[in-house]
């Protein structure tokens, strides 16, 4: 059985008449990967500064690797690898300077320090900038230096606060590959983003906050499965003169399939309705160039949420 590296329970934390975070309960396991998914306003960022030991919750009780961070600050520290969403760095200290102080207030000692450093700055990419000021760093560039801060102590326990924001496309598939290899050691990582593709392709679990409070499992799992929109095209024609033959085969009203450029959107209640069409198509003989879901299910699921909202 995996044990969870984060157990929260119960948490609330208000600012004044302001309740960021009303009642959040969730377990994040130790070998997975978890995303932490809201709107703006939906209390993740106050979480994370929980998590984090940085701020102190109203009520409830949170638990890294079975550590108190409220009632053992350090100990919690010393478990957690923290990426907070603005790197935060003494703007004059090299990138490799960075790393080496970083370590060294962790209790490394010099030469672990800096071997450490090395190490880290190459496998997040930035070798070719060890030498480089904080200060003229891209903002792609700071969050990798951001990430392998929160990895110079070797933690058990990751949160990581928008870690794609400013990569470009080749470093957002270098940190999903950092972040399985990571899980796969047996770590526990929270990500907190609004990219919700990046964390789709990434997570194995997901938990939602809506308006300070954690979503449950049945309703996730309402929201999951509510009608879903998928894309179809036809490799011979474009989307105007696909409709009629694509909406006779599904029994649709031509009339009331959208389009969307080259793409028909057709709506289906599961994905073993999705699979049905799709070989109802193929039967018909029509040459089925794409048919992928519009949105992810991480994406789905947050925007229908959104939709009970409003």
């Amino acid at each position: 059985m995996t044990l969870p590296g984060i157990v929260v329970t119960g948490v609330r934390r208000s600012f004044g008449h302001v309740h960021a975070v009303r009642d959040v309960s969730f377990e994040a396991r130790a070998g997975a990967v978890t995303g932490l998914v809201g709107p703006n306003g939906s209390g993740k960022t106050t979480l994370m500064l929980m998590l984090a030991s940085l701020l102190a919750p109203d009520a409830g009780s949170i638990r890294i690797g079975g550590v108190d961070p409220l009632a053992q600050p350090a100990a919690a520290r010393a478990l957690l690898g923290w990426m907070p969403d603005a790197l935060g760095a003494w703007p004059t200290l090299t990138a490799r300077e960075t790393l080496v102080m970083t370590g060294r207030l962790y209790g490394l000692d010099a030469e672990a320090a800096r071997a450490g450093a090395a190490r880290l700055l190459d496998e997040v990419g930035l070798g070719m900038l060890s030498d480089a000021p904080a200060r003229v760093l891209s903002r792609g560039q700071k969050q990798r230096l951001g990430l392998a801060r929160a990895l110079v102590h070797d933690p058990r326990v990751l949160l990581l606060d928008e870690p794609a924001s400013g990569l470009d496309p080749q470093a957002r598939i270098d940190l999903r590959v950092l972040l399985r290899r990571l899980a796969a050691e047996g770590r526990t990582i929270l990500i907190s983003s609004h990219i919700l593709s990046e964390l789709e392709e990434v997570v194995d679990e997901a938990v939602f906050l809506v308006d300070g409070a954690t979503v449950s499992s049945e309703r996730v799992a309402a929201a999951a499965t509510r009608l879903r929109t998928w894309r179809i095209r036809l490799a011979d024609r474009d989307a105007t003169a696909a409709v009629l033959p694509v909406a006779q085969t599904l029994g649709l009203d031509a009339a009331l399939v959208p389009i969307d450029r080259r793409d028909l959107l057709v709506s289906f209640a599961s994905d073993d309705d999705a699979a049905s069409a799709l070989a109802a198509l193929i039967r018909a003989g029509l040459p089925v160039a794409e048919f992928a879901a519009a949105t992810g299910l991480l994406e789905h699921t947050f925007l229908d949420l959104e939709g009970e909202r409003s």
